[in-house]
């Protein structure tokens, strides 16, 4: 299996790039490999496709976000993008409008595009939150969101009961009308049918001449365990109903993990902060810490510093794409007593005067110091 070259080498653009300038490489490579400029090149239109899947990806916030962190794996199964264009007219249809025309050269009519073609229906995007701990182990989640479903009354027509729609005049029931300006044919939506070849007169009853409507349905989603925040689940064929029999577009479930009290998440890894005595940091312990399946025992060596982080492998979340999980990073602090009994006061200026420090003087009460103050006619002692 070839290997995916980088997204920003693809469109000739640098990381920083701008999404004006995503925009125009992108029309640049789509322009130079076009088919229609290029017959029988497969190596061009292998190019095309490449060039609009990359454009896919850095064209969206989100997905840019992901693919910098992640690189291509990061894209895989999450719903984030990649997508791998093998029919040439859902380029056409996905990407033409954007930059005002439907197909540069007019090569989607001739590939069966127009009304009559089967078109993928649209994507949903909707988003759930989850623990922490269900990102690590994993959940299944059923969610309740708005879909268009085909009218149960016309069917999808969109025609009221006993009639059918008109062939749009203007477009001829292509759905497109062209215009030739020099060596181009600009090709866009035909404005009185939108795109549809036919317009409904005798509008369904039900739908009002859509042809769908909105019903509110439920979908179970399994997250996988490692998820991370913002990532997506992507359901084939959960989005909205497709158009001339085309299949149905995907649902997008975007992760939202929520913070958790004891770890901070680092990717892969945990981090937790736990405290630690002054005597256990110098003599050592073994101390119990949380874990995400519960509690576990670390050995604290003697002569341990405030800051000191020791990293447990394999106790941080697991890969969401492969085997194998990540480490726990404990950062011990050192827990400073606010209180102090006599005896431990005594204990530690004990161990103040073996050490040669020089410590705060023992806290003299207000009638001491009171008493001091006139011994001394008035002057501190």
């Amino acid at each position: 299996m070839a290997t995916k070259r980088d997204y920003y080498t693809v469109l000739g653009v640098s990381k920083d790039a701008s999404a004006d300038d995503i925009k125009k490489a992108y029309r640049k490579q789509a322009m130079a490999n076009h088919p229609d400029r290029n017959p029988g090149d497969k190596a061009a239109e292998d190019r095309f496709k490449e060039a609009a899947e990359a454009f896919e990806v850095l064209s969206d916030d989100q997905k840019r976000a992901i693919y910098n962190q992640y690189g291509h794996d990061g894209l895989k199964g999450r719903g984030a993008g990649g997508q791998q264009f093998n029919d040439l007219g859902d380029i056409f249809e996905q990407f033409g409008e954007m930059f005002g025309f439907g197909d540069v050269f007019g090569g989607g009519g001739r590939r069966g595009g127009g009304a009559n073609r089967a078109r993928k229906g649209g994507d949903i995007q909707i988003e759930t939150s989850i623990t922490l701990l269900e990102a690590a182990r994993g959940v299944t989640k059923t969610l309740e969101f708005e879909r268009h479903e085909l009218c149960s009354l016309c069917h999808g027509s969109g025609a009221k009961a006993g009639s059918t729609p008109d062939t749009c005049s203007t477009c001829r029931g292509s759905g497109q009308v062209i215009q030739s300006q020099g060596f181009f044919r600009v090709q866009t939506t035909c404005p009185y049918c939108r795109g549809a070849g036919k317009i409904v007169r005798d509008k369904c009853t039900k739908c009002k001449g859509a042809g769908f409507e909105t019903k509110v349905v439920k979908e179970e989603i399994e997250i996988r365990a490692g998820i991370d925040n913002g990532m997506s689940m992507k359901i084939t064929g959960g989005g909205e109903p497709g158009l001339n029999g085309g299949p149905s577009g995907d649902l997008y479930c975007e992760v939202k993990v929520k913070a958790h009290p004891l770890f901070h998440r680092d990717k892969m890894d945990l981090r937790c902060e736990v405290p630690i005595s002054y005597t256990q940091a110098a003599l050592g312990a073994e101390i119990e810490i949380p874990i995400l399946e519960g509690k576990h025992m670390l050995t604290v060596p003697a002569g341990t510093q405030p800051g000191d982080v020791f990293r447990l492998d394999g106790f941080g979340m697991p890969h969401p794409q492969r085997r194998g999980r990540g480490d726990l990073l404990v950062q011990v602090t050192i827990d400073v007593p606010r209180k102090l009994n006599a005896q431990q006061q005594q204990l530690l200026r004990d161990l103040a005067e073996l050490e040669h420090a020089h410590v705060t003087p023992q806290r003299k009460t207000f009638f001491d110091k009171l008493k001091t103050f006139f011994a001394g006619n008035g002057e501190e002692v």
